[in-house]
């Protein structure tokens, strides 16, 4: 199986880059089965760069994880540039792995060999790939420059600091030039400004490579500097915010967030908490028509008119 870097073939029009449907993960621990993923639904589109956000437990590294082909659902269908992963073979997904993604990890350790130089661990997945060794260098060379890390190429892992280390953790995930970059907390150990810049270089990858990124975060900062964040929620997306820039007069942008809520299958949605707050909503609100709209209003308010 061959993974075609993004505008080597034209995409299909009728399906996203990446398409999650109905997705479920039951993890079993002892007797006990634990529930990652229920139902979960998601979109993301070629040469996106967006964010899945949720507190601890709701899913979004299980989810991360799928979509790496590191792990299987129990239930759903998941599938990146139309291939279905669950269809896969073995020596398919291993292939997959290896072309089709970049995994940038919160501890660079799971990606990085601490007493391999900067060009040794760029390289090393070029070398299980089979890749030439002079086409190996020149590569390893070309990403390392492109992190800004080109006066430490010959210095071991161990003597850099943790954003140097994440800096050779993204090049080392570009190695195979994959067209889709997943980063699992990529900023969670690192200060703010060396957060910033490795923000900065994520962004740089989706412009300079075309590459499809993908960001785990907790972190609301970093939600504020992609085009689209998904909210997951016990397993599943609740809330989604697009950022687009309207002109709304000639030669002046405005940035404009929109916060839009997943409907489920069943035609539920979760509605932000501080929309309900402001609404002064309890547990339960009038749902009216109003010919091109669901109007939600809140009880208490409505019943004093």
């Amino acid at each position: 199986m061959q993974w075609q870097r993004p505008g080597s073939k034209p995409p299909s029009p009728s399906e996203p880059y990446i398409v999650c449907e109905d997705l479920f993960k039951i993890h079993k621990v002892a007797d006990l089965e634990v529930v990652a993923l229920r139902g979960l639904d998601l979109r993301v589109d070629r040469g996106e760069v967006m964010a899945i956000v949720g507190p601890s437990g709701s899913g979004k590294s299980t989810l991360l994880h799928i979509l790496a082909g590191y792990d299987l659902p129990s239930a759903g269908r998941v599938a990146v540039d139309g291939k279905n992963l669950l269809k896969m073979s073995q020596g398919d997904l291993v292939e997959y792995r290896r072309h089709g993604i970049g995994y940038v990890w919160q501890q660079v350790s799971r990606n990085l060999i601490d007493y391999l130089t900067t060009r040794q661990n760029v390289e090393m997945p070029m070398l299980l790939a089979a890749t030439q060794k002079d086409e190996r260098r020149k590569r390893a060379t070309e990403l390392i420059e492109f992190v800004g890390l080109a006066h430490r190429i010959d210095t071991t892992v161990d003597k850099l600091s943790g954003g140097e280390q994440q800096r050779v953790d993204i090049a080392t995930s570009l190695a195979n030039n994959p067209p889709l970059l997943l980063a699992d907390e990529p900023t969670g150990e690192l200060d703010n400004k060396t957060s910033q810049e490795i923000l900065d270089l994520l962004r740089q990858v989706n412009r300079t490579y075309s590459a499809t990124v993908v960001i785990v975060t907790h972190d609301p900062h970093v939600a504020k500097q992609v085009d689209r964040v998904v909210a997951i929620s016990d397993g599943k997306t609740s809330t989604e915010v697009v950022r687009r820039t309207p002109f709304m007069r000639p030669g002046v942008a405005e940035e404009v967030d929109e916060e839009l809520s997943i409907v489920d299958a069943t035609g539920r949605l979760q509605v932000p908490k501080e929309m309900l707050e402001k609404l002064g909503a309890g547990e339960r609100v009038r749902v009216t028509m109003e010919e091109d709209r669901v109007v939600l209003r809140s009880e208490r308010r409505w019943t004093k008119r």
